[in-house]
Formats: structure tokens, sequence, C-alpha cells
């Protein structure tokens, strides 16, 4: 909004707002040591799509019937699009090959480590020559002094996911609206709306395959619409010698990288309800099939729990927003507070 009656009401104007910002501001840390405070207060949240309460929900199923999962492992699902934003870095997220080891959390699986490896292989190298001790249950180095390796100690993957963002269509349908108005008289008011609607798609292709033959056991092909919306408006009117020029709008584009990864965790929903043999969604509305009590899956993935602990820290309180803040928690409290 801008008001202009005369220049000194401007120059006032504009030196009000400055000191209004400058006081977020300061040229000199205070005793926190922060020359400013970040802004925002959003707790750390769960990440789901519309899949992920069928992910943890083969999990259950699995559980329940003691149906062991096989061992998974996930390689390169890359993006073949080949987009580049206008600042250069990637339009399409890399991380989807990091979306599907957490998709196959989420489902249970037994997952073995393929994507990097790089920490095990300089151990590995460094236990093979004598540098690495590990210290046995009673807070001793071993009796040999080194770490050990062990013919067959890493073990193998039964099947593996890999694949790639296949496509990225932008602006499939678009659709928009301008309106003006305003009246004849020179000093007369005017206003302005506008609108936009845009449509663009992206796609995946991914595949199941056998480690140990090299079979492909399983593929699927999915693609998702993305939808972009914008509104706008705006008045310009003369009022005494004054003019007022306001305008309000607002945009929203759905998550790209969300849709990604709803597409990786659809994906990952067949191909491990077709390892467990499950029959389809009804698994997932039979009472019969409801959880036996609180679980190492859920939004935020899965674990293997290494204490007896799941009714107190599992996957249902990792996907609540308030749990270990600082300021949501009151549980949360340094010692001696």
């Amino acid at each position: 909004m801008k008001f202009l009656s005369s220049p000194a009401s401007n120059i006032l104007g504009v030196l009000a707002a400055g000191l209004t910002l400058s006081a977020c501001v300061s040229p000199t840390a205070g005793s926190s040591g922060y020359y400013a405070s970040p802004i925002g207060n959003a707790p750390v949240t769960a990440n789901p799509t519309p899949y992920s309460t069928a992910l943890y929900c083969l999990a259950d199923y699995a559980r329940r019937y003691n149906l062991p999962s096989p061992r998974m492992a996930v390689g390169r699902i890359s993006d073949y699009t080949g987009t580049i934003s206008s600042d250069g870095g990637r339009q399409i997220t890399q991380g989807a090959s990091l979306m599907a080891n957490s998709a196959l959390a989420k489902a249970g699986a037994r997952l073995v480590e393929r994507y990097d490896t790089s920490v095990s292989e300089l151990e590995l190298r460094y236990a093979n020559n004598r540098l690495i001790s590990d210290d046995q249950p009673n807070g001793q180095p071993d009796e040999a002094g080194y770490r050990r390796i062990l013919a067959g100690q890493v073990p193998g993957s039964d099947f593996y996911i890999v694949g790639g963002i296949t496509e990225v269509n932008y602006n499939i349908r678009s659709a928009g609206f301008d309106a003006a108005m305003g009246q004849v008289k020179d000093n007369g008011g005017s206003g302005l709306l506008t609108g936009r609607v845009f449509v663009m798609n992206i796609a995946i292709d991914l595949r199941m395959v056998q480690t140990t033959t090299l079979e492909v056991v399983d593929v699927v092909s999915y693609q998702k619409q993305i939808i972009g919306r914008e509104i706008s408006a705006g008045v310009f009117d003369f009022l005494n010698g004054n003019v007022f020029d306001i305008s309000a709008g607002g945009s929203g584009l759905e998550p790209v990288q969300l849709g990604v990864r709803a597409l990786v965790e659809r994906a990952t929903v067949e191909f491990m309800a077709n390892l467990y043999g499950a029959p389809g969604p009804e698994i997932c509305l039979s009472p019969e099939n409801d959880p036996l009590g609180p679980t190492a899956v859920g939004a935020t993935g899965g674990y293997y729990p290494t204490y007896p602990n799941t009714d107190t820290n599992n996957g249902q309180t990792r996907a609540d927003p308030s749990r270990w803040h600082d300021r949501r928690d009151s549980a949360v409290r340094r010692a001696g507070q």
C-alpha cells in the first residue's frame, strides 16, 4: 500500500519502516551470541504420503501372521528426466533411493545396505590390516587385540529395487482469467482480478530384481499429476489527492518432490504386498489384523528395537510432533532445571 500526499510524509513513512525492520537485527551480538533470533517455531513432523498407512499396515499384517520378510536392498533410483531448474540445480529430487529405503522400513522389510557402503568398506580394509579393535561385553579389548574378519559375516540380499524417475511433463493443461474494471472519471478507481491453474505430471519406473539370479520378478510404472494455482487481486484509486494502490494474492504448488515420494511408496506397497502374499487392501480393514501392540514401525519408518522398550519408544511415538521438543514436551528438561 502506498500513500502519496507530500514528500515529507513519504520520507517519514520510509524512515518508520526502516526503523521497524532494523529493530529485529542488531550489529552487536547479544548475551545469547546471536545478532538476530531465527523466526519460525514449527516442530519436526513425520512426512507421510497417502500410501504410508498401507505400508505399516503391511508390516502389522506380516507380524501378525509371522511372515518373514526377505532381505531387501535398494540400488540407484536415478532421475532420468534431465530437467534443470532456472538456478542451475536439478528440478527433480535425486533422493528417490533414500525414499525407497524409508518406504521399505515402513513396510517392516529387513534391509541390508547396498546404496552407500563406503564406511563398511573402509573399516573392512582397516580390519584386514589389523588396525581396528572391538571391545568385548566386559569392556576389555578382544584378546587378539583386533577385529576379526569372519567368512560370511555380511548377510546377503534376496531382492533389490532399482529404477528411475522417467517423466516430467510441464503444463499438461492450464487455464486462467483476467478481469478488470474501472470508472470513466479521471480520478476514478480501478480493480484487477487474475487467476491461473496449471497441471503437470511426473512418472516413475521401478523393478524388483532377485539378487542371486538377476531375474526381474516385479515391475511397476506409475505417474502422478501435480496441480498449481495462483490468484491475485488489486485496487488502484485516487482519494483527495492521495494515491491508493492495494494488491493481494496467493499461490500454491503441490509439492513435486512429495509427489515423487508418493510414487515410490505406492510402488513399494505393491512390491511388499506381493512378497508377503497379502490379498489386497482388505487386510487393513479386518479387525483380526489390528496391531498386537506397540510396534517399531510407523509413519517415520521402522527400526529393530535394541531393548524391549517399544511400549514407550515406538513407531507411533516417533511421529508425535511434540515429542523431544524442548518447548512442546514438558519431559525435556536439562538436568537440574
